[in-house]
């Protein structure tokens, strides 16, 4: 997606929020704490533990319990307060990412008045949630339509996670949901911070989730990609000679973006900017990277053009790299294609070797990540490489946390279809 760089009349965008519930922590100060301690999410999973499944281990969402296709069984953390009507229309992730979106709130220091108005809106990404999908539809062919839950669909398909925060919270501005696969949050975020700083909406949140669990994560392995390790601590390894796959993870993130006029109304201290983005398509095939990272690598190159960024301006990537064994050197060839050439060196880590991959809510998730660095003031390193792949040589890719905030941070996303986004963060 190449265009100029934005206007200077063109208004500023600020992350002000963030909301997590995720398989390293289910606030920011957790979270925080794990990236910082390289500190995995990453149990054995017993819904995997027989002979015929390959993969055992996945990220875990601690003290929630969304096993039963019955919402009424749920159970989550004290200290939220959702009534029971509310969650009806719920898959596992709307629940997650309504306790984020709470979170976030609080955190943005928002009001009801700043949440609900025209100038407020919300774009949200996720999968649907396979294990109500599939527990509708089978009810309704054995005992037929009659006997079904009228908030079925609206609780399983892609979109259920838009159609119930938007209900929840009373969003009155613009609304939608956004599916690329593994670049759907990226996507999100990209497109809520066109309509900010092209004046359309004040504030925008921005919404990841995933059910992460045996229907959600299982099917990759018919693709062959999940890792097949049974130690935790070695089943995620971005950029590691012996990585075999990536680890399923779920949860719920939220970011609140606003406008500077907004910032400044309110007098809140933001994370960070989030200065632009570019994306770009392979064009190559339905499931695989392009080898050479060329769709990634365009995608960059047009979020520089975007911002006007310059290359040496990134002090920090956090990569897209999920532990697979052709995305994570994809994604290394398109780094050495924008960086290496000039001889530049930024940080680079891939934050799934603890949390697993989040498909499509990684790109928000990652996002909150980034933001929290700039805050707390370090870069979280690339945990649990024994030997660097010889492909990914020359770059940056560091093994422990750097104590220094980041100034400039470059966020990649790729999904399905050879789908590019890549966001550009820099210091308020």
């Amino acid at each position: 997606m190449g265009r100029a760089a934005r206007p200077k009349s063109m208004p500023s965008v600020f992350i002000t929020g963030l909301g997590f519930v995720t398989s390293i922590g289910n606030d920011a100060a957790a979270v925080a704490g794990s990236l910082h301690d390289l500190r995995h999410g990453f149990e054995t999973y017993p819904p995997f533990q027989k002979p015929d499944i390959g993969c055992k281990v996945i990220g875990t969402i601690k003290g929630f319990f969304t096993d039963s296709v019955d919402p009424e069984d749920w159970t989550w953390p004290a200290g939220y307060e959702i009534r029971r009507e509310t969650i009806r229309s719920m898959a596992p992730h709307g629940l997650y990412a309504h306790c984020a979106f709470l979170q976030a709130a609080a955190d943005a220091k928002l009001d009801e008045g700043d949440i609900s108005n025209r100038e407020t809106g919300l774009f949200a990404a996720s999968g649907g949630s396979p294990m109500l999908t599939y527990y509708h539809h089978d009810r309704m062919l054995k005992l037929g339509p009659a006997r079904c839950s009228p908030l079925g669909i609206v609780a399983s398909i892609v979109g259920t996670l838009n159609f119930n925060l938007v209900a929840a919270f009373k969003i009155q501005g613009a609304s939608t949901g956004f599916s690329s696969a593994c670049a759907s949050s990226a996507h999100a975020m990209a497109y809520a911070f066109e309509e900010i700083s092209r004046g359309r909406q004040k504030r925008m949140f921005v919404a990841g989730g995933e059910d992460g669990n045996r229907d959600a994560i299982l099917p990759f392995a018919g693709m062959r990609t999940l890792s097949l390790q049974t130690d935790p601590a070695l089943a995620s390894r971005p950029f590691d000679v012996a990585r075999d796959g990536f680890v399923g993870t779920g949860g719920g993130v939220v970011v609140v973006l606003e406008s500077e006029d907004e910032v400044a109304r309110r007098g809140v201290a933001p994370y960070c900017e989030l200065a632009g983005w570019g994306q770009a398509s392979d064009g190559y095939n339905v499931a695989i990277s392009h080898p050479e990272g060329t769709g990634s690598r365009v995608a960059m190159e047009n979020a520089f053009a975007a911002t006007g960024i310059a290359p040496p301006e990134v002090d920090y990537v956090n990569a897209h790299a999920t532990s697979t064994l052709i995305g994570d050197i994809s994604e290394a060839r398109a780094l050495r294609a924008v960086f290496g050439e000039m001889g530049i060196r930024p940080a680079i880590s891939s934050t799934k070797a603890l949390t697993g991959h989040g498909l499509s809510l990684a790109g928000a998730m990652e996002t909150g990540f980034c933001a929290l660095t700039f805050r707390k003031g370090f870069i979280p390193g690339s945990a649990h490489i024994t030997q660097i792949d010889p492909a990914c040589e020359g770059l940056n890719v560091i093994r422990t946390t750097l104590e220094q905030p980041p100034r400039v941070v470059l966020k990649n996303s790729s999904g399905f279809g050879g789908a590019n986004v890549a966001l550009l963060m820099r210091r308020a």
